[in-house]
């Protein structure tokens, strides 16, 4: 078992937000070669490494921690889809046994999956799959998640829809092995400052997103579990819709590199849904 020589926490560099000079707008254009169609970003803000970050694994007190409390919930549930090599086998298999789980463990009404990542580490190579993000952040700012209910809900439900509580969650698990390797470092969100927070819009061809960069803040209090196996998994908040200070809005996360990571650990594999959730 990952939990049975691990440490008690590590120390590592995080790569947090600096915004850009003058109050300008952060941004990113996602922009595509019209001959090669290769994918490139542009952007006018920057990213600064701080050192001797600790990270507090959580393994043996995973129940320490909710998606109310800190913004993120670790569970055990193998999942019955294991390939995750098709994205159309994904959507049909992984999905729908995605939202019965959410649906459980947080007591929702009504959860829609908009688009999933899978992530895999390829040293040197370019690779179709999506590296480890070593950048902290959060997936969604509040405009955005209320425009992605515009976005994938029927108009006809969405004035009720934003009535009520609604939230978007991602659901973040390994896959093939433990992710010894390049795991996810998330941060409690009762650590975090309104003042640590920045907008950044994602600005591509035919629409405008938001995310949230994260400034630096010794106060910051980071948590993972170590080791993690596909049979585990943990649900991140990026947005709630009760904002009045009860409950955790958001955690910031990012991966990063575990000194503790044993020598010839395969790379990190993962997958991550995002999800918007509703309750009645």
């Amino acid at each position: 078992m990952p939990g049975l020589t691990s440490p008690v926490s590590v120390t590592t560099t995080l790569h947090y937000f600096t915004p850009p000079a003058g109050g300008e707008r952060a941004y990113q254009k996602a922009l595509v070669d019209p001959v090669t169609g290769e994918r490139t970003a542009e952007k006018n803000f920057d990213t600064e490494e701080r050192p001797n970050i600790v990270i507090e694994n959580l393994r043996g007190r995973e129940d320490s921690v909710s998606l109310d409390k800190t913004g993120f919930q670790y569970f055990i549930h193998p999942p019955k889809h294991t390939s995750f090599t098709n994205d159309d086998e994904i959507k049909a298999e992984y999905y729908p046994e995605s939202i019965e789980l959410i649906k459980k463990l947080t007591g929702a009404t009504r959860v829609v999956i908009f688009d999933h990542t899978l992530r895999r580490r390829i040293p040197g190579q370019k690779s179709p799959f999506n590296a480890p993000v070593a950048q902290v952040h959060v997936d969604q700012s509040s405009k955005a998640s209320i425009a992605r209910v515009h976005r994938h809900l029927p108009p006809s439900d969405v004035p009720q829809l934003l009535e009520k509580r609604f939230q978007i969650i991602n659901l973040w698990r390994p896959i093939k092995h433990a992710a010894l390797d390049w795991p996810l470092a998330l941060c409690d969100h009762t650590s975090v400052d309104p003042a640590d927070i920045v907008p950044v819009a994602l600005i591509y061809p035919d629409r405008e997103g938001e995310t949230l960069g994260v400034k630096y803040n010794p106060n910051h209090k980071w948590k993972y579990l170590r080791g993690m196996t596909p049979e585990e998994g943990v649900l991140i908040k990026c947005f709630d819709s009760i904002q009045d200070g009860s409950v955790a809005v958001f955690t910031p996360h990012t991966g990063f590199e575990d000194p503790s990571t044993p020598e010839g650990a395969p790379f990190r594999e993962s997958i991550e849904i995002r999800t918007l959730v509703f309750y009645d």
